[in-house]
C-alpha cells in the first residue's frame, strides 16, 4: 500500500491535481465522492498568503469531508515559502504540496512553479527546508524538465527524496511544451522503476 508519510492512499490511489479556478472545495467534495484518495487546492501564492491577500487565504478553506487533503503554494523565495507553511499549519491540512510545476508566465517569470526548473539546486534546497520547517508531509509536483535537453527528472526525483520529500508528481511535459502534444509518461515510468525510489510517484497529463 502507498503510503505519504504516514497517510495510506491505497495500492493505485487516484489524486486530484491541484487546478486554478477548478479544484475549489465544492468540486474536491464531488470529486471525493467519485473516489479520489487524495485532493488538492488549488495553488496558492505563498507572497499572497504572507500579505494576507484575499484570493490567497480563502484558498486555504478545507473541510473534514475531504481528507486527507494537500494545500499546495508556490513560490521561489525561501522566507517567503518558510512563513506560508507556518500559515498553512494553522488550516490543518493532511500534507503541504509545492507546485514546481506551473508553465504559465506570469509565475515563471518569478522563478517560482516550472521557473524552478532551471535551477535545480534551489529546488531541492527549498524542498529541503520546507521539510525541515513542518511536521507535516511535503510533496512535490513538477515536470519532466524545463525543455528537452535538460530532462533529468530521474536525478531530479532522487535528489528530492533524499531531502525529505514523501512523493512526487510528475507531469509528462516540459516547460517549454507547456500543454501542447501528448505527455510522455515512459520518463515517468523510469522515475517509477528506478530501485533508489520508495517513496510514492505519481503521474499527471493527459488524463
Amino acid at each position: 500500500m502507498a503510503k505519504i508519510g504516514d497517510i495510506d492512499v491505497g495500492d493505485f490511489p487516484l489524486l486530484l491535481a491541484p487546478m486554478e479556478d477548478v479544484s475549489d472545495p465544492p468540486f474536491r467534495a464531488l470529486c471525493k465522492e467519485q473516489g479520489a484518495d487524495v485532493v488538492y487546492t488549488e495553488f496558492i501564492s505563498s507572497e499572497g498568503l504572507i500579505r494576507d491577500a484575499a484570493k490567497s487565504v480563502m484558498k486555504l478553506d478545507i473541510y473534514e469531508k475531504e481528507r486527507p487533503v494537500g494545500i499546495q503554494i508556490f513560490g521561489a523565495n525561501l522566507e517567503s515559502m518558510l512563513q506560508s507553511v507556518e500559515i498553512v499549519e494553522a488550516s490543518k491540512p493532511d500534507i503541504i504540496d509545492i507546485n514546481f510545476g506551473c508553465p504559465v508566465k506570469k509565475v515563471v517569470s518569478k522563478g517560482a512553479g516550472a521557473g524552478i526548473l532551471k535551477d535545480i539546486d534551489l529546488m531541492v534546497s527549498l524542498t529541503e527546508a520546507m521539510v525541515k520547517h513542518t511536521n507535516l508531509p511535503i510533496t512535490v509536483k513538477t515536470r519532466l524538465g524545463w525543455d528537452h535537453d535538460s530532462i533529468k527528472i530521474v536525478e531530479v526525483a532522487e535528489r528530492l527524496q533524499d531531502v525529505g520529500c514523501k512523493a512526487i508528481a510528475i507531469h509528462g511535459r516540459t516547460r517549454a511544451q507547456m500543454y501542447k502534444g501528448n505527455a510522455d509518461w515512459k520518463p515517468i515510468a523510469e522515475v517509477k522503476n528506478n530501485q533508489r525510489m520508495h517513496i510514492p510517484v505519481f503521474g499527471n497529463g493527459d488524463v
